[in-house]
């Protein structure tokens, strides 16, 4: 009537003409996962390799009645992935000192150096590497006992041999390899990176190429294992090996772990490595296997050990003061208690006026500063202990600094201008990136892009919003007006990092009017534009004045309807349509660009806005047309307005421009209207009138103005 796997009953049955109450099973059947069963028995019945009473309970002489302590590791603690470091925790809790008992070690007359040599080509790569030799072993089935150990960890009883290397590991905490010292093919061991495309197949059967970043342990020719992952199967210990090398070794855990994930080859060596172990251990648990295995192959061990590279275990004195600890924790604890505390860890201390000089052994290689002496005084003092108490700190209440705040302030003005703000990728194509720059510059790779698309970081922030237009005119939106304030990247020739610039993009396509039963549709023009880069870097209060220049230096924008916009003398961005070229190209319809660099216009020198009262006299205008040659810009006129204009002249506007029937070929017409206002009385009609001539005749000298 009982049960076995899968709620299987058994019931009575007849053999062979005989009577069967029971069933002889198989470990998988009574609970065992397959992970753990040594393989000649996964198909079949386990026979045990001892004497045991018939009728005896099967689950306790297969340890399953035994206590199996479960832990979850924080990858700082990887010395408790051996049962000694959970040892020294548990006696730490319970203020009990663990004592351990070594395997005494029993030495043959024959020198180890007669069997091998050892180097290490980069010490870095492998900072202490130990080896001993083993011979006239006999490879055999592990006893029970050490079977249960290993199966009740989780890990499959392999033989005598590799058992032990497994079973110190669980108890030290330092992974250890065996070597078939016959199958090395040579008396030298060498550790070095592994050659590009050099073969390996590991214990598993599987082949790898392998790269400069694997270590790789050698036979001086060809490699036998990758470090601190797994043996290769070029060097496996069978029931047919004579002699064993025994290695236990400290590994860069950087360049383990990257092998290990690299071939998917996680291992309870890797796992252990790539965190660290005790180099304290790596002797003291090499001397330890050798001694288990002489004793259950009834092998000899050679005298002495190989060790090309090796480093010192000390411990690391950190000084703390008690009233840091009570300060941190908020705690009132004495100088016993705290002295107590770290006697229970295990720590060596001396203690002087409150100042605590903690020496901490090297099997925790996770405590470096005060605070980690502060985390275990918590701990073992207990979290719950722990009072709970305000901040005795100073509060500072936060802010946005000036520039956070005027950032802010350039998007509630664009989205008020009707704008919408987009955000696009930092990455782009490296054509894309050399387009609309403001200034020279070189671009940054990625080193392993995904996509072409996404190989470089952005020099301008135009490109981006290209993208976006064209997403939605593939959507048939058709009126489109959006911003993205974010940074980009340039970088000179000998720089490493790039210089991240803030900066600001604008593109307008479509009608910014719509058309209804009052208006016609007004489609964006360049004016448009420019009356959009004008408002907002009027709200910026800058004290030099902010020109328009029209350029052709830019390709990708009409030669014809594209300006360079200065504050003073700086550049700082750029304005104008797509060259249809290169609209036809990216299939965009008419669109209007701006790019602004943020930084620049952060530093650019304020003028205060000062609130002046209305004024009392009335002001006095006086309309001028004026026939110029084509080539002349508004902004030459507007000059010659401020320069020769006189004192009272408040403000000069152009109200038409007109070049066709009247006109002389190559000239065109420009009609302003000037105001003039004094603060202190009206002004007289000669007064005006004499301004006014003034700069008629500037006009006429300064630019050949014909006055209309």
């Amino acid at each position: 009537g009982a049960r076995i796997a899968d709620n299987v009953k058994i019931k009575k049955g007849k053999m062979r003409g005989e009577e069967s109450l029971g069933m002889i099973c198989a470990l998988q059947e009574i609970g065992f996962s397959e992970n753990v069963v040594p393989k000649p028995y996964l198909n079949g019945i386990y026979v045990f390799n001892e004497p045991l009473e018939p009728g005896s309970d099967a689950l306790a002489a297969l340890g399953m009645h035994d206590a199996v302590l479960d832990f979850e590791i924080t990858p700082n603690r990887a010395d408790a992935l051996g049962m000694r470091g959970v040892a020294w925790e548990v006696g730490a809790t319970y203020a009990e000192k663990p004592h351990f008992e070594e395997k005494p070690l029993t030495e043959g007359d024959r020198p180890v150096g007669d069997f091998l040599s050892a180097e290490v080509k980069d010490a870095k790569d492998a900072p202490s590497y130990q080896l001993r030799v083993i011979d006239h072993v006999k490879v055999q089935e592990s006893p029970l006992w050490l079977q249960k150990r290993l199966w009740l960890a989780g890990i499959r009883p392999i033989n005598n041999i590799v058992d032990v290397t497994n079973l110190i590991m669980l108890a030290y905490g330092q992974p250890l390899h065996a070597f078939d010292y016959a199958k090395l093919g040579s008396q030298q061991i060498v550790v070095r990176r592994a050659k590009n495309g050099e073969p390996l197949t590991t214990l598993d059967g599987n082949e790898h190429e392998l790269d400069d970043q694997d270590i790789v342990i050698t036979n001086g020719q060809v490699p036998v294992a990758l470090a601190g992952v797994m043996g290769g199967l070029n060097s496996e210990i069978t029931p047919e090996t004579t002699t064993v090398v025994i290695e236990s070794a400290s590994f860069n855990p950087v360049n383990v772990r990257k092998t290990a994930l690299k071939y998917n080859l996680r291992s309870e060596a890797s796992s252990r490595f790539e965190k660290g172990t005790n180099l304290a251990d790596i002797n003291r648990a090499l001397d330890a296997a050798v001694a288990w295995m002489a004793e259950l192959s009834e092998g000899q061990v050679a005298e002495g050990t190989v060790s090309p590279t090796s480093v010192s275990a000390e411990d690391v004195v950190v000084d703390i003061s008690l009233d840091h600890i009570n300060h941190v924790l908020g705690t009132d604890l004495t100088q016993q208690q705290v002295t107590q505390i770290f006697e229970q860890l295990g720590f060596d201390v001396t203690e002087s006026d409150g100042l605590f000089a903690v020496a901490v052994p090297p099997r925790r290689w996770d405590i470096h500063i005060k605070a980690d002496l502060v985390e275990e005084v918590a701990r073992i003092y207990g979290f719950d202990n722990l009072p709970s108490t305000l901040p005795t700190t100073t509060m500072t209440i936060g802010e946005y600094t000036s520039q956070q705040k005027r950032i802010r302030r350039t998007r509630h003005l664009l989205e008020g201008l009707g704008l919408t703000q987009v955000i696009t990728y930092a990455l782009t194509s490296a054509e894309a990136a050399e387009q609309f720059k403001l200034q020279p510059g070189l671009p940054t790779k990625v080193d392993s892009p995904m996509t072409t698309d996404h190989a470089v970081l952005r020099m301008n922030m135009i490109s981006g919003l290209l993208n976006v237009i064209k997403y939605n005119q593939a959507r048939k939106e058709t009126d489109v007006a959006i911003y993205e304030q974010g940074r980009i990247f340039t970088k000179t020739g000998d720089q490493v990092r790039p210089t991240e610039i803030e900066y600001l993009g604008g593109a307008i396509t479509g009608n910014v009017v719509a058309k209804d039963w009052h208006q016609s549709a007004k489609a964006v023009d360049f004016f448009y534009a420019k009356g959009i880069v004008t408002h907002l870097l009027g709200d910026y209060s800058l004290a030099d004045p902010i020109r328009f220049e029209a350029t052709q230096a830019v390709a990708e924008l009409h030669p014809g309807q594209a300006a360079n916009i200065f504050v003073g003398d700086q550049l700082v961005g750029i304005l104008g349509r797509l060259h249809p070229a290169f609209e036809h190209a990216e299939h965009l319809p008419a669109t209007f660009v701006f790019e602004l660099d943020l930084d620049a216009l952060f530093a650019a020198p304020r003028q205060e806005k000062i609130a002046q009262p209305a004024p009392k006299f009335p002001a006095v205008t006086r309309d001028i047309a004026l026939q110029v040659d084509e080539q002349v810009t508004n902004d030459q006129v507007m000059a010659i307005f401020h320069e020769h204009g006189g004192a009272f002249l408040q403000d000069v506007t152009l109200f038409d421009v007109y070049a066709g029937d009247h006109i002389a070929a190559g000239q065109k017409s420009l009609a302003y209207t000037l105001t003039y206002r004094r603060d202190d009385q009206t002004l007289t009609e000669d007064e005006v009138t004499q301004a006014f001539d003034k700069v008629k005749a500037a006009l006429q000298t300064g630019i050949g103005a014909a006055i209309r």
